[in-house]
């Protein structure tokens, strides 16, 4: 069951077209395992739609009568031949034998930690990098140019976790499988994380778990003597 979603306000937003492409692709993935987001995606979208098309509705109403009369005299004043649509439409059509448009690449899913794992279907045209690993994690930038947002898949291995930390910046997280759990509860395959610099957790897992993250900048070790790894913080970044 899926315990962790996105506000109202970020499902509205990614409705609406305006966060940034790193984002979107993280919010669609989430609404892609959840029932219950999908269900408020769709109801926004329709309210959206509502909203544009009843205002275009209310400013074309006016000028319904004048395309009518104008269409009615244009039809007595031009006769179209079927020779010349045929023309018409054979030239539209046709295509070159040498263009063969390249469509982007899909995988639906990868092996990581001895797993095959379903990818949504936002993040299946867009290229993975190669894996680097640090002891139980590893991780995968994918190859989206989104600005100083970054975009990777993380692995925890089984009995992993990440140190004691904060973020400089902000973390999305979105767990695709397994799970972990960290101070501030449990999260499963679906759950939706949105982090900042209020928050302090260490992720823990036991069985291993992979997740889909945007961050926006390094995260900041606070404990022990994990604080010597910060200068290699931007690793998980």
């Amino acid at each position: 069951m899926i315990n962790h979603h996105p506000t109202s306000d970020v499902l509205a937003q990614f409705v609406a077209g305006n966060l940034p492409a790193s984002v979107s692709v993280l919010v669609s993935s989430h609404v892609e395992l959840c029932a219950e987001c999908a269900r408020s995606v769709q109801r926004l979208t329709q309210q959206a739609a509502i909203d544009a098309f009843g205002e275009l509705a209310d400013e074309t109403a006016g000028d319904e009568l004048l395309v009518t009369d104008m269409t009615s005299e244009l039809a007595g004043e031009f006769e179209f031949e079927l020779e010349d649509f045929d023309e018409c439409i054979a030239a539209i059509t046709a295509e070159e034998a040498d263009d063969k448009r390249q469509l982007p690449q899909t995988v639906t899913e990868i092996a990581v930690g001895g797993e095959r794992i379903a990818l949504p279907t936002a993040l299946r045209s867009i290229p993975l990098k190669e894996w680097q690993g640090m002891g139980k994690l590893s991780r995968s930038r994918l190859a989206l140019d989104d600005g100083d947002l970054r975009m990777s898949l993380l692995h925890i291995d089984k009995g992993g976790s990440v140190p004691c930390h904060t973020h400089k910046g902000f973390e999305i997280t979105l767990l695709l499988q397994g799970s972990f759990t960290d101070e501030m509860g449990e999260y499963r395959k679906g759950d939706f994380i949105w982090l900042d610099g209020q928050h302090t957790h260490q992720p823990v897992t036991e069985e291993g778990c992979v997740c889909l993250t945007v961050s926006s900048d390094a995260i900041h070790f606070t404990q022990g003597m994990s604080q010597l790894l910060n200068p290699i913080g931007r690793f998980i970044y």
